[in-house]
């Protein structure tokens, strides 16, 4: 069906309903990057709304999300030869930090290359890429031979979508394609480490722990002290919230007089809105909750979730 679409101009896509390819339509969806129109895309952690880096339809992003401009991107690549084109220079601690965990879902904040738009770094000096895991984006990222900005594909502010059905949600009729690649594996964003300063600084949690960034690089990383404007997406503006107010709760005590809550819990009870808590059903259930209705959701911090910095990272970011 993508292929019939293909015999139209351009300029009357975005009149037609949003084409869902399959995995192995790489094709298609370098067709559509390549004549500047938006494809949402899997990865590993989850779907990002896709761009050409060095393109100007990465202004459209920003109107489609409704995203500010002063919100930085991360650029996607699939090989160490794209860095160049983005970073003007490489600290020592970048070479064991990309062994240790790329492709994967850490995000390095690195100087910028001149030829990088303000668009893209949200007018830092700075630039945030990392290479994802996953093999569609990667197939994708390589079939364009240059990097791709690739933020969450969801309305700004809304739960992050971790599988293409979220995307149609937000999107369905307003973007060309949506490549489908299944469920994303780790269900919440990269980890954002920046190593602009004298010391590496966590800006946002992710799969990527604390600890293992610290093994690896042999130190320790202080807590986040930045000030002014964030150079890191998901540090300054509401984030990842349903429609429904998030209650914070830490027994079950006071669900004793509620009628059928929505309750987000590590541990199963009898309850018929009861659903299961972890990184990779955060936000698919966050979704279920709008689509449902729900007058108030419930989460249960209990020691195991609140020893999970990246979850509770955006747990309380939901809440807000």
């Amino acid at each position: 069906m993508s292929r019939f679409y293909f015999k139209f101009p351009i300029s009357i896509l975005t009149l037609m309903e949003t084409i869902e390819l399959t995995s192995v339509q790489i094709e298609e969806a370098k067709f559509f990057l390549k004549r500047g129109e938006l494809v949402a895309i899997p990865t590993e952690t989850v779907y990002g709304l896709a761009a050409p880096t060095f393109s100007p339809s990465v202004s459209k992003i920003f109107a489609l999300k409704n995203r500010p401009a002063d919100n930085p991107l991360i650029v996607h690549i699939a090989s160490f030869s794209m860095v160049k084109s983005l970073v003007s220079q490489l600290p020592k601690s970048f070479d064991p930090l990309t062994r240790a965990f790329w492709p994967g879902p850490l995000t390095l904040i690195l100087p910028k290359n001149k030829g990088v738009s303000d668009l893209v770094t949200g007018g830092h000096p700075t630039v945030a890429i990392r290479m994802p895991a996953h093999p569609t984006a990667l197939r994708l990222i390589e079939a364009m031979e240059e990097p791709l900005v690739a933020p969450s594909a969801n309305l700004s502010g809304k739960p992050s979508p971790t599988t293409a059905e979220h995307v149609l949600e937000d999107f369905r009729g307003k973007l060309a394609a949506v490549l489908d690649g299944g469920p994303c594996t780790i269900g919440i964003e990269s980890t954002v480490l920046s190593l602009v300063g004298e010391k590496p600084i966590l800006l946002r949690p992710g799969a990527v722990t604390r600890r293992q960034i610290e093994d690896c690089l042999g130190v320790s990383l202080p807590e986040n002290s930045h000030c002014g404007a964030p150079p890191s997406p998901g540090m300054k503006y509401r984030h990842y919230a349903p429609i429904a107010p998030i209650r914070l709760i830490d027994t079950l005590a006071p669900l004793a007089n509620q009628t059928n809550p929505f309750l987000l819990s590590r541990e199963p009870t009898t309850l018929s809105l009861y659903r299961p808590l972890n990184s990779k059903t955060l936000y698919a259930f966050l979704r279920e909750s709008d689509r449902i209705q729900a007058k108030e959701i419930w989460i249960l911090l209990d020691p195991v979730v609140l020893s999970d910095e990246a979850l509770m990272n955006r747990i309380k970011r939901a809440s807000e």
